[in-house]
């Protein structure tokens, strides 16, 4: 089923940054606040806010972790007898350059038999939360983010090959909408908004406070879709309240209790708030598509959803479950009962995602047909191409 007659466009791919991927163009007074990085000759820590940043554990990246190593381990598939910490393997990263190199990746894309990417961060998904109570320093540090980003990767090109996806920060709502505008500008097709409550100077925010309806007013404006994206979103402060820890280390050892108590609450929460606060009725023409969450926290909401809206009819002026199903894309964990997540949205709400080339991903990204295998070849390509193009907007390749 993985040889498709046409070139799939996959939602979540990823990129490893370089060091300097948050220095290269940050403003020299923030340089002691944003992310620094201290090596010591031998080792490479990332210093966020003073304070050192383990949410990745080697901001170098050499050694990676080899593609889709963990695969059985994320299906729960592991052999009895087989220790799971034997399943991760690594690379050097100079073995491949497609990693952190543009054309190099456009060359890897063509073996594979794919399309169009959207490019994400890695190291990037744990920064804001790091700096949330120096808002300024976030707002700089993001900004030189996305500069780095267009610099080596291109938000985006004729070719629509790769949509490298700026991150817009709410916590300044003013100098939000200034770095929407400055990367609309630049050609951005696709922007990350952390799935998280807004970090505030007085206390933290909805995201559907009316006061970042400027952005949200500006995407739908333009077409351009927010994207949240697997991220550190301060949720372990409630495993916390357990006894777990409060801050994310990768490969820090697990503890099941904060996966039980956190796992996907917080994309639960982002989009609840952004129904239930009133974004897609005040802009019906938005479009946010979930990546890298999973899908099962979509029958807990569409759940709650229901009931809140029999509870409080008179704050609903529109379904909100429609909502859901009309403004709301799902690109699914690819050992999700994907024939439920159809049932539930609808299938042309779903993408494909692989988060290639991280470990927990899938080595071989279109793999993920095999994953379909109940469903009509129509619907396969919606999934694995058409879907991801009406998200966008956009034409790309030939129409076969």
């Amino acid at each position: 089923m993985a040889n498709l007659s046409y070139k799939a466009i996959d939602v979540d791919n990823h990129y490893y940054e370089p060091l300097d991927a948050f220095t290269r163009h940050l403003d020299k007074k923030f340089r002691k606040r944003g992310v620094q990085m201290v090596s010591d000759g031998k080792h490479t820590q990332a210093i966020i806010g003073d304070r050192v940043n383990r949410f990745i554990p080697n901001p170098t990246f050499d050694p990676i972790i080899v593609p889709g190593c963990l695969d059985l381990l994320f299906r729960g598939e592991i052999p009895e007898g087989v220790d799971p910490a034997s399943l991760m393997k690594v690379e050097r990263l100079g073995d491949h350059p497609e990693y952190q190199n543009r054309d190099a990746r456009i060359r890897v894309m063509e073996s594979q038999g794919i399309e169009t990417v959207f490019m994400l961060p890695t190291f990037a998904c744990g920064v804001e939360e790091a700096l949330k109570h120096d808002i300024d320093a976030t707002m700089a540090s993001l900004h030189a983010f996305n500069l780095w980003l267009d610099e080596d990767w291109g938000f985006d090109r004729p070719d629509h090959r790769i949509i490298a996806a700026p991150i817009i920060s709410l916590a300044d709502p003013e100098a939000a909408v200034e770095e929407l505008e400055f990367v609309l500008g630049r050609g951005a097709k696709l922007v990350l908004v952390r799935p998280a409550p807004v970090p505030g100077v007085v206390k933290p925010r909805s995201l559907g406070d009316p006061v970042h309806d400027p952005v949200w007013a500006r995407l739908a404006e333009a077409g351009v879709p927010v994207g949240f994206h697997l991220s550190d979103s301060g949720y372990l402060q409630i495993a916390a309240m357990w006894g777990g820890k409060s801050t994310f280390e990768a490969f820090a050892g697990a503890n099941p209790l904060d996966q039980v108590l956190v796992d996907d609450r917080a994309i639960h929460d982002t989009m609840a708030s952004m129904i239930v606060h009133g974004v897609f009725t005040r802009h019906p023409q938005l479009k946010a598509v979930s990546i890298e969450n999973g899908s099962y926290f979509v029958y807990r909401l569409i759940k709650r959803l229901k009931k809140a809206a029999n509870n409080h009819p008179r704050l609903f002026p529109e379904d909100p479950v429609e909502q859901l199903r009309n403004n709301v894309w799902i690109a699914p964990y690819y050992e999700d009962d994907l024939p439920a997540l159809a049932s539930a949205i609808g299938v042309d709400k779903i993408l494909f995602g692989s988060d290639w080339p991280h470990g927990e991903g899938l080595e071989n990204p279109v793999s993920f047909t095999e994953e379909l295998a109940g469903f009509s070849e129509g619907d396969i390509r919606k999934i694995m191409r058409d879907n991801a193009l009406d998200l966008l907007g956009v034409t790309v390749g030939s129409a076969a």
